[in-house]
């Protein structure tokens, strides 16, 4: 098995970028979900009710800088863009220590999940894909770990899938039918919420281990 994909998303609901290489921390990818949109409440809004949000792109530059479809992200032209897509009132912020995940701060995936499900790898909003992997093997992956070079990371439990999957990341439409495939064939979970035990680099490519036990 390898990494055959690293990706973050450096605003929390926004489309992300796929990387070559990344550091991995407790907080998982460097630089993911280090923005939020969030409502003149301060309610976190995310695009399980505001699927527009997805249609936006964000990139970490060099020097922590953010863009958002190619521009700043404190921009004016951006918090009108935030605004539009999200609510009147809402604004980006920093995110929070304790709200940045909604379950763990790794989400790992792998190819024969890909293959079985059958639709968009960006539905699913993965941090690793991981190649070389059997059909459905991962559903048995639940409290064991990956070995990547120094790096492990611990496999927790299947993701529970929610109404995010069913926005095309390119065009926006929805189609439930997405959905009710994820509930039906796959009792509603796929992909793996899994966290950092050991931090380390890592790299597209680079030789993953699989090992049954914590």
């Amino acid at each position: 098995m390898w990494i055959k994909e690293i990706w973050r998303y450096p605003v929390k609901s926004m489309a992300g970028e796929s990387m070559e290489s990344a550091e991995i921390t407790s907080a998982g990818v460097t630089g993911d979900r280090i923005v939020q949109v969030r409502n003149a409440a301060g309610r976190i809004m995310t695009a399980r009710t505001r699927p527009l949000l997805l249609r936006h792109r964000a990139e970490l530059r060099p020097g922590d800088q953010i863009l958002i479809d190619g521009q700043p992200w404190r921009s004016p032209e951006i918090a009108r863009r935030v605004a539009a897509a999200a609510g009147p009132g809402t604004r980006l912020v920093m995110s929070g220590v304790q709200d940045r995940f909604d379950v763990l701060p790794l989400l790992v995936v792998t190819d024969g999940m890909l293959e079985a499900v059958g639709y968009d790898r960006r539905r699913f909003r993965p941090n690793l894909v991981i190649g070389g992997v059997p059909g459905l093997s991962e559903r048995q992956w639940e409290g064991t770990q990956l070995h990547i070079g120094e790096v492990v990371i611990g496999l927790e439990d299947l993701r529970g899938r929610c109404i995010m999957t069913t926005f095309d990341p390119d065009s926006g439409e929805q189609d439930l039918n997405v959905l009710r495939k994820v509930q039906k064939q796959f009792d509603g979970r796929l992909g793996l919420n899994s966290y950092v035990v050991t931090p380390g680099r890592i790299a597209v490519g680079d030789p993953v281990e699989w090992i049954k036990s914590r």
